[in-house]
């Protein structure tokens, strides 16, 4: 999950290389954690939050297949 989330943000904002993402696993249940800087912050989330909506839709889907729980927390 972790892997998909970074090349997701990478490709949406214009500092891809200030672009953080860790992974806390505690069972089925994954926790992806994305920081990205503060420019790029509207970017990732997107009007009404639907950027990362779709975000987690995709992580979502993506961990059904893989049998476990993913959530994504975009921090600051």
């Amino acid at each position: 999950m972790k892997e998909l989330v970074e090349v997701i943000a990478k490709a949406l904002v214009e500092k891809p290389d200030e672009v953080v993402v860790t992974e806390k696993v505690d069972g089925k249940h994954i926790t992806v954690e994305l920081k990205v800087a503060q420019s790029d912050m509207g970017k990732v989330i997107g009007r009404q939050g639907r950027i990362a909506k779709a975000i987690r839709a995709v992580v979502k889907a993506a961990s059904t297949k893989d049998d476990v729980y993913a959530d994504v927390d975009i921090v600051e």
